[in-house]
């Protein structure tokens, strides 16, 4: 699989509204190149909510499509955040296969040319993210953390049948996340940062802390 050069995307990052989240899906989309006609680059486009079957999924999307020859290195990464530890699984997987990550999503303009739409990449989206090769995030997406948790059931007769807890994590899940942003050559700082916000709001990103961070670009 080949990584597009930043040459093939004569694309502009349009703002956007962002569509209710959804499991993530994936799909393939071709990159106008200059009248390249059926041999245009394809990417693919990865939408959604990240859940347990997400990683497996990618990498047999990825089998299934990489077999035409035009796919190119590239994700285009759109998603509210879901599973932690699926993420850093799904981010292993992209970096595995030596893949860039775009925070953004594909959209065709009147005259049928690629442009992207502004993305986001929220939560544990970040740590999907993190895996990319080369990792871009376009001064109009947004990158956003916060505290990772999880949910229980239990049985409470006081309550009077089962109720959903939210369990936060007590440290483990710091370390965790912390040697896998090594791993993948992000600042811990980032990782500490989120685990210290409230998990009931989003710290966004700006462009000094992408940098600082070294989370990725915000150019192409």
């Amino acid at each position: 699989m080949r990584l597009i050069t930043t040459a093939l995307f004569a694309l502009c990052i349009i703002s956007a509204s962002a569509a209710r989240a959804e499991e993530m899906s994936f799909r393939v989309v071709g990159v106008n190149s200059g009248g390249c006609g059926a041999n245009c680059p394809q990417v693919i486009a990865a939408q959604g909510e990240i859940g347990e079957a997400t990683p497996d999924a990618f990498l047999a999307f990825v089998r299934e499509n990489a077999r035409g020859g035009n796919l190119h290195g590239i994700v285009l990464l759109d998603s509210p955040g879901g599973k932690v530890v699926a993420s850093m699984e799904l981010g292993q997987a992209i970096r595995k296969l030596g893949m860039a990550v775009i925070v953004a999503r594909p959209a065709a303009d009147q005259s049928r040319t690629m442009a992207l739409v502004s993305g986001r990449c929220y939560s544990a989206c970040v740590y999907a993210l993190m895996g990319g090769r080369k990792r871009v995030i376009p001064p109009e997406s947004s990158v956003g953390v916060h505290r990772m948790f999880n949910y229980s059931t239990n049985f409470d007769i006081a309550e009077g049948g089962f109720v959903r807890q939210r369990n936060l994590d007590e440290g483990g899940m710091l370390q965790t996340l912390s040697r896998y942003a090594t791993m993948m050559g992000v600042s811990t700082e980032l990782v500490k940062l989120a685990e210290r916000t409230s998990p009931d709001k989003l710290y966004m990103l700006t462009g000094a802390d992408i940098a600082r961070w070294r989370l990725g670009s915000r150019k192409l």
